[in-house]
């Protein structure tokens, strides 16, 4: 049996700590406090919602990120989600959160960083000077009532069960799928020319034409 099928054989709960926390560093590129707290996170969120073998769960697993920073690529390493297979969904709201949802059995957790954890690190840590450091080490042994808010949510009807529909922008003309088209009066426009985009005027975004070299 090969590493990785040893790895997916296992539950998370079945891995030592510390190689939960090297496999999220190689995905991740470097350790930081960021990474461990997305190893609790995980364990504590597959935990709650009844997934043990989270790489063997395929789509009867999705994960909703609340920030775009280190944690969340632990949490798509351990926990087996992506963007592509769209069982991973970030949601750009600046919070160190992330909700857990069991697809077959309906059950969602949202686990959340407590905001005093950073605060309370050299409690932990006494020794360490530097506060970076001090985070990596208090996040490991810290009690996850003391680092992390679990709670137990429901999520919208059809958030995460949008059919796959393609409609067309009246203003871009570009293709939507998954409703996720926005009506204003009576056309049909994408979410940037309703006005969420980060471009500036994306209606009036087409590059002109190269003009015809004189004959």
């Amino acid at each position: 049996m090969t590493l990785v099928a040893e790895w997916e054989e296992m539950a998370l709960s079945e891995h030592a700590f510390d190689d939960l926390l090297d496999e999220a560093v190689r995905f991740h590129g470097h350790l930081c406090p960021g990474q461990v707290l997305g190893v609790r996170m995980t364990l504590a969120g597959c935990r709650e919602v009844g997934i043990e073998r989270a790489r063997q769960a395929g789509k009867g697993l999705v994960v909703l990120v609340e920030i775009d920073r280190c944690a969340t690529d632990a949490i798509q390493a351990l926990a087996g989600v992506s963007l592509g297979k769209r069982t991973l969904k970030h949601l750009d709201y600046g919070k160190m959160a992330a909700t857990f949802v069991n697809m077959v059995s309906g059950t969602a957790v949202r686990v959340a960083a407590r905001e005093t954890a950073r605060a309370r690190a050299a409690e932990w840590a006494p020794f360490e000077p530097d506060a970076r450091k001090a985070q990596i080490l208090a996040y490991r042994t810290m009690p996850e009532r003391e680092l992390l808010k679990l709670e137990r949510v429901s999520i919208k009807p059809g958030w995460l069960d949008r059919r796959r529909v393609r409609v067309y922008c009246d203003c871009c003309g570009e293709g939507i799928t998954y409703e996720r088209e926005v009506r204003v009066g009576e056309r049909t426009l994408c979410r940037p020319c309703s006005g969420e985009s980060y471009l500036v005027s994306p209606c009036a975004r087409s590059v002109p034409a190269p003009e015809e070299p004189p004959s």
